[in-house]
């Protein structure tokens, strides 16, 4: 059951708030055999399918600010590990640049640095972030094998080093529970639990809820 404000909750030493009601982990072998082929197989469909996408997604990027239409960054992956996380560069090159003289502007009350207008913003990734076009590349993470399609977002480390490490009990994925949640208005604590929840309750079915939960919320995002 997801904690809610009444749950009991304890604090995590290494965190700098309060973390919800820890996860209940069990080791799902067949699940996870599985779900890994699963990722392999949905994943490399989809990069032959959205192909077209693809090609669009990196001329539209360079025509806003010319350069590298991939954006990679270090996260935290499963049990601590980095890995280099791959997405559609939606920001200028400079963006990480000039993050700190932006950090007055932050509109998140938890690890996230988030502004509604980021300046950094390229002029038609919008669009792109509102489709989540621009988490797309991660799908070669996927096949990798550093992430699953479902799991916890994965953090930046710095982000990180402030969270419970048992999020990192399972893979990071593309889409979990507070990505349908509107994750901007959540705060850092209904993240970690809704992370704790999938944790928990990790299955087949959950998987296949939260895909079609995802997808039905990026075309409703898309038609607005």
């Amino acid at each position: 059951m997801l904690p809610t404000a009444e749950t009991e909750i304890e604090y995590d030493k290494a965190a700098s708030f309060v973390v919800p009601e820890k996860p209940v982990y069990r080791k799902k072998p067949v699940y996870d055999f599985i779900k890994r082929i699963f990722d392999i197989v949905c994943s490399v469909l989809a990069l032959i399918v959205l192909s077209p996408v693809f090609l669009v997604s990196a001329i539209v990027i360079m025509i806003d600010d010319f350069g590298n239409p991939f954006f990679v960054q270090d996260r935290v992956g499963k049990d601590g590990k980095i890995f280099r996380m791959l997405k559609f560069r939606t920001m200028y090159k400079n963006a990480e640049e000039v993050k700190h003289t932006l950090m007055d502007m932050n509109e998140s009350d938890g690890v996230h640095f988030k502004i509604r207008h980021d300046p950094r913003i390229l002029r038609h990734s919008a669009f792109m972030r509102r489709m989540s076009i621009d988490e797309l590349p991660q799908l070669l993470n996927i096949i990798k094998g550093d992430m699953s399609i479902i799991g916890p977002r994965p953090f930046i480390i710095s982000e990180q080093a402030q969270l419970p490490s048992d999020r990192l009990l399972v893979k990071p994925g593309l889409s979990c529970y507070w990505q349908l949640a509107k994750p901007d208005n959540l705060s850092i604590e209904e993240q970690i639990a809704l992370d704790y929840k999938y944790i928990t309750n990790r299955s087949f079915g959950t998987d296949i809820d939260i895909i079609f939960k995802t997808l039905k919320l990026i075309f409703s995002f898309g038609n607005e």
